[in-house]
């Protein structure tokens, strides 16, 4: 479990993952932009190609069998940012990053699963037509949350 960072800080991980090579992206790029620690749920990889600046070994990685396993272990005072394209999420252009929080992304061919988006604090999507490559998606997100913007 993970209870004692301090001040600001966030994670992201990946519910039901499609392919090891989007979750060996989505680690590459949270070590660039980050990232305090990396997950899974469900589905589980070993090491990945695409992560060629090993970035698994060099930030602590949290695998969780199902999302209530995910829950219990939440780190103290995080919120969950679930990344989905729901007319109840809002632009990412306009969100306010929370200052301790997990990013949420689901799988490209189904997104997050009903109990994600309920326990989710907040959604957040981007202004596409269609969904974006799971990787791309958490590396964008990343992105923003670097920008200088208010948090809330």
């Amino acid at each position: 479990m993970i209870d004692n960072f301090e001040n600001e800080f966030f994670g992201i991980g990946i519910q039901n993952g499609k392919t090891p090579e989007n979750l060996g992206v989505l680690w590459r790029s949270a070590q660039n932009l980050g990232a305090s620690f990396i997950f899974t749920i469900g589905n589980r990889y070993a090491k990945q190609s695409s992560d060629t600046h090993n970035a698994v070994k060099s930030m602590p990685y949290y695998h969780y069998d199902t999302h209530a396993d995910f829950l219990k272990n939440l780190p103290k005072g995080a919120r969950i940012v679930g990344i989905e394209l729901t007319d109840e999420a809002e632009d990412l252009e306009t969100f306010h990053h929370p200052r301790r929080c997990v990013y949420l992304l689901g799988a490209e061919d189904h997104g997050l699963t009903a109990q994600a988006i309920k326990t989710s604090h907040f959604l957040v999507k981007f202004k596409s037509q269609l969904s974006l490559n799971v990787s791309v998606a958490g590396s964008i997100v990343m992105y923003d949350r670097g920008i200088v913007k208010p948090r809330a």
